[in-house]
């Protein structure tokens, strides 16, 4: 380790405000990698969240925290066409589930590395871990290997990728400095280089159940991700959704498979379907393989229509571990996905208490009760129940009865009055709204991509 540099004399110079060079942001993160003292990390943290970093400092941070690990390798013929995205959460987002195996039939390779649920958010992996025989541990070769037989995968991350993130974070978490935009997306971008892309799609989700709750946030957090991937070389466009309402109709893990399934089956909710097509004509077009956005989004539409992205799925899970036969069945075209994932064993249906318009669903709600059912964990250790969930009858916009179910909760028991009635009042109706059914609002609010991208950064 280099002594040119000492951690008291990083911690006062940023605590001033003063830029930190690409050399002084190195000596920080190797010597947090290797064990340096936690209060010092933690007052570098605490400087750097309340004075921010600009582009060239978070670029730095995110290169340092990227050269802390291996970075995955992929054939030389693969250059230019390996991809992912990324969400920043949000409730119901089963976006990945049926995005990542779309792409794959449109050529691109995707080696997704999601993460597990950890407060009201749910997690990939915890959705994908409800399909029996379904592994997310697999080591760089196995992920290799998969690609190249089906051309997508979606895995957990590995411990030799990029250790510094999780030194950092689990200080940010005890050290109130998690919500810190540089930060943010230093921890993003550093596991996605990681992956060794050409392009990457962002969602950068704003509302009641977000990180962001204003679109306002969003937009700078977005524009800080774009801009960092330029420096990092990497092609990035993000899309600025919105996340007051849960996003499709249903909110869990084996649930959310489910209606994944529908969405490749070419069926499924109009806004899930939305986001799919939209950020993989995006990725597509911006890894040069359409001419335009349009183009793009319509090879992903097609793909789900014609059954080849729902195939894919069933490819990517065998090789994953799932038993084929199981796999066939649960991608079955008309099959009940229920026969194959858990589903708990009680259920309680809730009724509109009046008629109406329905004007919002409280997707943050909709979240707590579903963790506190058992879907979601509070530690990393906790564990899950897959069959538990929420399925919704109604769409913002669209017209209710009184006495019409909306609402359907698949629970083990456990269903206690207090988060009965958080969900009766969830349900937001508009009286004096009409009777005809509204169009379905687009999720997406605006697009940024590298040309948009803003010269300074957002720091805090």
């Amino acid at each position: 380790m280099s002594c040119e540099y000492r951690m008291p004399d990083l911690i006062s110079k940023k605590r001033d405000g003063d830029e930190l060079s690409e050399a002084e942001i190195n000596h920080f993160v190797t010597s947090a990698t290797n064990g340096a003292c936690e209060s010092q990390i933690g007052a570098m943290l605490m400087a750097m969240y309340l004075k921010g970093l600009n582009r060239d400092e978070t670029v730095s941070l995110t290169k340092a925290m990227l050269s802390s690990g291996i970075t995955l390798q992929w054939p030389e013929g693969w250059q230019g066409s390996v991809a992912d995205k990324h969400s920043t959460g949000g409730v119901g987002d089963k976006v990945s589930l049926a995005l990542t195996p779309a792409l794959a039939v449109c050529g691109v390779k995707v080696p997704m590395i999601s993460g597990r649920g950890l407060g009201h958010t749910g997690g990939t992996l915890d959705k994908l871990e409800s399909i029996p025989g379904f592994q997310v541990n697999l080591d760089s070769k196995q992920m290799c290997s998969v690609l190249g037989k089906v051309g997508c995968c979606i895995v957990g991350q590995t411990e030799a990728l990029v250790p510094a993130d999780r030194v950092l974070y689990g200080i940010r978490d005890v050290t109130a400095t998690v919500d810190s935009m540089p930060l943010i997306t230093s921890s993003i971008l550093s596991k996605k280089a990681a992956e060794n892309l050409s392009a990457l799609v962002m969602d950068v989700k704003f509302g009641k159940a977000a990180f962001a709750k204003t679109e306002e946030r969003a937009q700078a957090l977005a524009h800080t991700l774009v801009g960092t991937c330029f420096g990092l070389g990497i092609k990035a466009v993000a899309l600025i959704t919105s996340m007051d309402a849960p996003l499709g109709r249903a909110v869990g893990n084996s649930v959310e498979v489910a209606e994944a399934i529908s969405c490749l089956n070419g069926k499924g909710p109009e806004d899930l379907k939305e986001l799919v097509c939209e950020e993989g004509g995006h990725l597509l077009h911006a890894l040069n393989k359409v001419e335009s956005e349009e183009a793009g989004k319509k090879l992903i539409a097609d793909s789900l229509e014609n059954g080849k992205a729902l195939q894919k799925f069933c490819d990517m899970i065998i090789a994953q571990g799932v038993k084929p036969e199981v796999a066939q069945k649960l991608c079955a075209a008309g099959a009940d996905p229920f026969s194959i994932l858990p589903l708990a064993s009680k259920k309680l249906e809730l009724v509109a208490e009046k008629s109406g318009i329905v004007s919002g669903i409280d997707a943050l709600v909709m979240a707590k009760v579903t963790h506190e059912l058992g879907a979601g964990r509070i530690t990393a250790t906790d564990k899950v129940d897959y069959g538990v969930g929420l399925v919704l009858g109604v769409r913002v916009g669209q017209f209710v009865n009184k006495g019409d179910k909306w609402v359907t909760v698949y629970h083990n028991g456990n269903l206690g009055d207090l988060q009965k009635a958080s969900l009766e009042k969830a349900l937001e109706v508009d009286e004096n709204g009409g009777t005809v059914d509204l169009p379905a609002a687009s999720r997406i609010i605006d697009v940024i991509d590298s040309k948009r991208r803003r010269s300074i950064f957002v720091c805090q």
